[in-house]
């Protein structure tokens, strides 16, 4: 069989220089592994397997071959649009349409309007049986098992180079994606992998990958796609150090603050760590992941800007990913805290989010109970820059004065060049230049936004919870993003068939050692 597998990592094509650099340079290394996997099991299994990642730069379908018998597409939330309007073009070619990835795994219910099958969780065996007809269409499939183990880099290097690699090389930040472990100990309520048992993946698979790619592809960048990279910490760092010291590739990855500490640190710096973005959320909840127990706010940002400084003498690169607006949050203190943090360690790429409730995940049961999502939105707005519920404890308009505030500082000209001619960001300049470039574009959402609640009645009613007609402007935003798709997805189809609240059961925690 001939079988496409597409990965839409953004919602449109590029609309201007900083949306084609951005997704030229940043977004496209934002692959994941599921999909290059995929492509190999299909080869192993005997199909002619045609991979693909869209980044904004042409137009998505024209990335795969007609005449396909199968189209696996992975996508997030963000782009579920452009995956909706793509499978509607697909079955009218006859083409078996099927769904995996992020958005397939929280709104399975809402993917299964378009794609003939949706897949929540896959293996080796799954994919054999999509491909010889096993499941009847229309269906929400899984395979009910933990994944085990994937391909080795070896066998995913025809994909690997297709989505990373410029003229056959790895340039800029350009790297190997790697997966150590599946699942998190953390039970964050905004977070899909919530429940996800933590499990380390064969040690020595990943022996075997990381001497590979140190032989073939030396000094070339790996990126850990793991949830929270390092939890059983001595076992995965042990792995990394039987390879030489002067072999070892530079590598990036995410973990939360209370595995990093103390001589781990060193381990860190031997094994040639660059990158790290540990999860902070908010000030006053989620410490668990910080390591500071159950300290005041404030206290809680002197503790973390110190555990920043001591990281900075052992990795170069840092980032701290924060979450704005959640029940925790209310009044002026979560935006001066986080201005102040963003003030005190230029080095440091602050990411700052709105909380977003996906769908498998306690905060999308308890906002949907609460009432507090706007049910009209279509799920591609699920993504900073928009709200798609009512705040907890801020009026719309207020919650983007913050929201303003805390962008303004963050992507500011004089912030920019701190960042620059910091020592320590070497070897980031571009990152940096790019993603103030790109959060500059939201920031002007907002004060677009922002204004249309003001001087919009039926808009701010929306938001406010008063109305369930979605507005205009969402409409209009919609059809920019889809562009030359646009057509294709009717307005009635915009709204989203909401999953149903489930009962949960408690996740299944692991220690992290």
């Amino acid at each position: 069989m001939r079988v496409g597998i597409l990965e839409l990592l953004v919602e449109s094509e590029s609309k201007n220089w900083v949306e084609s650099a951005y997704g030229a340079h940043f977004k496209r290394y934002y692959c994941s592994i599921t999909p290059q996997v995929v492509a190999v099991w299909c080869r192993q299994l005997g199909h002619q397997a045609f991979y693909a990642t869209f980044y904004g730069h042409q137009d998505p379908k024209s990335l795969l071959p007609d005449d396909l018998d199968v189209v696996f597409i992975a996508t997030y939330t963000q782009a579920s649009a452009l995956a909706y309007a793509l499978a509607k073009l697909y079955r009218t070619e006859k083409t078996l349409t099927v769904i995996g990835g992020p958005h397939a795994k929280s709104f399975p219910t809402d993917c299964l309007r378009f794609f003939d099958l949706v897949v929540k969780d896959c293996d080796k065996t799954l994919i054999h049986d999509i491909l010889r007809g096993s499941f009847d269409r229309h269906s929400i499939i899984s395979s009910g098992r933990p994944l085990q183990e994937i391909p080795s880099v070896e066998e995913r290097m025809p994909e690997i180079v297709k989505a990373l690699f410029t003229r056959g090389r790895a340039r800029g930040l350009g790297s190997v994606p790697l997966l150590s472990s599946v699942g998190c100990p953390y039970s964050c309520d905004f977070c899909v992998d919530w429940n996800s048992p933590y499990a380390v993946l064969p040690l020595e698979r990943l022996e075997a990958d990381l001497r590979y790619v140190s032989k073939k592809l030396p000094g070339v960048k790996v990126t850990y796609h793991d949830p929270n990279f390092g939890v059983k910490f001595d076992q995965v760092l042990g792995i990394i150090e039987k390879i030489p010291e002067k072999a070892r590739n530079p590598y990036i990855m995410e973990s939360s603050l209370s595995i990093l500490r103390g001589s781990r640190l060193q381990r860190l710096k031997e094994t040639n760590c660059i990158y790290i973005a540990p999860g902070i959320e908010a000030w006053t909840s989620y410490s668990n992941k910080a390591g500071v127990g159950a300290m005041a706010a404030k206290e809680k940002l002197q503790h973390v800007v110190e555990h920043f400084r001591v990281l900075r003498e052992y990795v170069p690169g840092l980032q701290a990913n924060f979450m704005f607006g959640s029940e925790v949050d209310y009044g002026d203190e979560p935006v001066e805290l986080t201005k102040e943090f963003i003030r005190l360690l230029p080095y440091v790429w602050p990411t700052v989010n709105i909380p977003t409730p996906f769908g498998n995940t306690p905060l999308y049961d308890r906002a949907l109970a609460k009432g507090s999502i706007l049910k009209p939105m279509p799920f591609s707005f699920y993504y900073t820059p928009y709200l798609v519920t009512t705040m907890p404890n801020y009026h719309p308009v207020e919650y983007y004065d913050k929201l303003i505030e805390i962008y303004s500082a963050m992507t500011s000209t004089r912030m920019l060049t701190r960042r620059l001619v910091t020592k320590s960001t070497i070897g980031f300049s571009l990152l940096h230049a790019l993603r103030t470039f790109s959060l500059r574009q939201d920031l002007a959402t907002f004060r677009r936004l922002q204004q249309e609640l003001k001087t919009d009645r039926a808009f701010r009613s929306f938001h406010e919870g008063g109305s369930v007609s979605l507005p205009e402007f969402y409409h209009r935003c919609y059809e920019e993003k889809l562009g030359r798709y646009a057509s294709l997805v009717s307005r009635t189809e915009r709204i989203p068939d909401m999953e149903k609240p489930v009962a949960h059961p408690p996740p299944a925690m692991s220690l992290a050692t």
